[in-house]
């Protein structure tokens, strides 16, 4: 998914305000409520919830829009592998039906509402449950966006619940739908390892844009640093770390994956998620050195800034230098004596204006030889 990297300049204080607002309104939206109750935290991206549902195997695939979690009950026994994809979470009433009729713990019902988790694993006795961190660039900011997708794998159905509508998904749908690869030979766990490696390979189109960003920054700022650059190092070094904080624990999440002793989990498909897992060690190392060439970029911007400035101080004391003996010809002259001899020649003025120049000159070419300027 090509798209333009180009974050967008806000000023330092603003920035912080914006972005912290958000983050407390996480901590604060559960606050004195017990624990598995049912509230949605975080922001509302949707109008309304949609469930979508790709049900196949190996001979054929059944694409239908459902309306309400009953519709999808039949699937839970189903000898077909079934993918209920629901999109929206605001709608705690299809939350909670989803989880009285599949079975989901209140605990798990109430993390999947809390867009604020962390990234992690968790097994229950007839399912497991995956939370990641799938990124976006948002188109309208120029900021890379983030939103919570949790995963539940059970025998027979796999089940994804997303915050909007757009994902990174569209090419496992599309190796569904037409058959290609192994995936519709293979088992809901698969299917699981797919929507993981989807969005990790994500990560690298994303990093693909911030290094370009990089090397645009860095050609400005060696051909004119601009003050508006370090703004936008800064916004783009933050979205840095945000990558971080997303992708750190997605390493965790892909190594208890495939070391995970459960009949959910095959041991044929951890081979496919140790793979998953190198290529997060590799977008992580890529973080940190972005997130280092970003910081040296912040001091090169300085230097540059600082360099210039002793440029021009430089040419300033110059002039002022060439002008302080002619400051005090003039000086010497101004004085409104009556007794100067030089007052009453009729050569007088040229003569100083003259010694003037010829002084200014020849200043001026030391500072050539000696190669002040």
């Amino acid at each position: 998914m090509p798209f333009p990297f180009n974050p967008v300049i806000r000023a330092g204080i603003h920035g912080k305000v914006k972005a912290m607002i958000p983050f407390k309104r996480l901590l604060s939206g559960k606050a004195g409520l017990s624990p598995g109750s049912l509230v949605h935290v975080g922001d509302r991206k949707v109008d309304r919830v949609r469930i979508h549902v790709i049900d196949y195997d190996k001979d054929s695939v059944k694409e239908r829009e459902a309306e309400s979690p009953s519709d999808c009950e039949e699937y839970k026994t189903s000898r077909s592998i079934t993918w209920i994809d629901v999109k929206g979470l605001h709608g705690v009433e299809i939350i909670q039906g989803f989880g009285e009729r599949f079975g989901l713990h209140p605990l798990v019902l109430e993390d999947i509402l809390n867009t604020g988790q962390r990234p992690k694993t968790e097994e229950f006795e007839k399912y497991l449950l995956v939370i990641c961190k799938m990124l976006s660039y948002e188109q309208e900011t120029g900021e890379v966006g983030m939103e919570q997708v949790s995963i539940v794998l059970a025998p027979s159905f796999v089940i994804t619940f997303q915050e909007k509508e757009g994902d990174v998904f569209d090419p496992v749908r599309d190796r569904i739908r037409k058959g290609r690869g192994r995936i519709r030979k293979m088992g809901e766990d698969y299917l699981v390892y797919a929507l993981l490696d989807a969005v990790v390979d994500n990560y690298f189109v994303l990093l693909d844009k911030v290094g370009t960003s990089l090397e645009d920054l860095e050609e400005e700022i060696m051909g004119n640093p601009r003050p508006d650059i370090l703004d936008r190092t800064h916004v783009l070094k933050r979205e840095l770390i945000l990558m971080r904080r997303s992708i750190w624990p997605m390493r965790e999440v892909l190594s208890n994956l495939q070391r995970e002793e459960s009949s959910l989990m095959t041991e044929h498909t951890g081979l496919f998620l140790r793979d998953a897992y190198e290529h997060t060690i590799q977008v992580i190392e890529t973080v940190e050195t972005f997130n280092d060439m970003a910081s040296g970029l912040m001091d090169y911007h300085m230097s540059a800034v600082n360099n210039r400035m002793n440029e021009v101080m430089k040419v300033l004391t110059i002039v002022a230098t060439i002008f302080i003996p002619l400051t005090f010809i003039a000086g010497i002259y101004g004085m409104n004596f009556e007794h100067m001899p030089e007052l009453a020649w009729a050569w007088a003025y040229p003569a100083v204006v003259g010694v003037m120049g010829v002084l200014a000159g020849g200043m001026i070419v030391w500072f050539k030889h000696n190669r002040f300027f």
